[in-house]
């Protein structure tokens, strides 16, 4: 059987951590603030705003949600008001200087797309790393938040002792929230990197090259035994809803008896998250951000 890369541990020392900077922090005043904006009903992107603001009240942080979901979303032209809502609200969060750190929640409404609503996000607020700018920043080694959840699969890999210069590394979905800027983090380290997607040919020879395995494909269980190299360590990303109420990695759980190491689903990369994302929030309520 595989090591498990928990990420229970390392969540709780970075809240910590975070803890005591939000607290002296808020001795020199202001607190720091973060504020989330959704723009949907969908219960599973309620629950995880509920997650991230308890989160943030244990560490100290202020969290104001702007709830944006149209009280009548079938009415005709209700998706471009709330679309025009989504930009007034990021804007003047963006000139609000008691706000630090701003996160525009996913899903979207239909036609909204995060890529283009993020670029009025500020830059120095832009904690999640939506903005194109920072994404442009982080590809070019620049100074930027790198989106939290490819930072945390970077984290958990530290944390593990996980070694990346000179090894192969795969990455399993090519999206510009975990797929994309996870590969470049893991350049940025030195690994050589293959990002696949949906019309990766022959799937499975491509990950069984890998010696680290990434994958946020959005699908259960997509990756299978014969999927991954006898040895490899496997971070998955994956947080599919299951018929229980429970959740599913895009891992299949049997992939631990080749693995040399797997992320469980949950509490591998998701507690990491979270606890990545505040440290952002400090870090841009610093005075040295200023």
């Amino acid at each position: 059987m595989s090591a498990t890369l928990s990420g229970r541990e390392l969540a709780a020392q970075i809240r910590a951590e975070v803890a005591e900077r939000a607290a002296g922090l808020t001795a020199a005043g202001p607190q720091p603030r973060l504020a989330v904006v959704t723009a949907t009903a969908d219960p599973a992107s309620a629950w995880y705003v509920r997650t991230l603001a308890r989160a943030a009240d244990k560490a100290g942080i202020a969290c104001d949600i702007t709830d944006l979901a149209p009280a009548e979303p079938d009415r005709p032209g209700s998706q471009d008001a709330t679309v025009e809502s989504i930009r007034v609200a990021l804007i003047a969060l963006s000139e609000n200087p008691l706000i630090h750190g701003i996160v525009l929640q996913t899903p979207l409404p239909g036609g909204a797309r995060l890529a283009d609503l993020a670029g009025d996000l500020d830059p120095a607020k832009d904690v999640d790393g939506a903005n194109p700018v920072s994404l442009g920043r982080l590809m070019t080694g620049l100074p930027a938040f790198a989106p939290a959840t490819a930072e945390a699969v970077l984290a958990l890999l530290d944390f593990h002792q996980v070694a990346l210069s000179g090894r192969r590394a795969v990455v399993v979905g090519r999206s510009a929230v975990v797929g994309k800027p996870a590969a470049q983090l893991l350049l940025a380290r030195d690994a050589t990197v293959t990002v696949c997607h949906s019309r990766t040919v022959d799937l499975a020879a491509v990950t069984s090259t890998a010696e680290v395995l990434v994958v946020a494909a959005g699908r259960a269980g997509l990756i299978g035994p014969a999927f991954v190299a006898p040895g490899a360590v496997v971070v998955d990303v994956g947080t599919n809803a299951t018929a229980d109420g429970g959740l599913a990695g895009d891992v299949d759980p049997a992939v631990a008896e080749v693995a040399g190491a797997l992320s469980p689903v949950p509490g591998g990369v998701g507690p990491v998250t979270t606890a990545v994302l505040l440290r952002h929030v400090v870090a841009a309520a610093s005075p040295s951000r200023s």
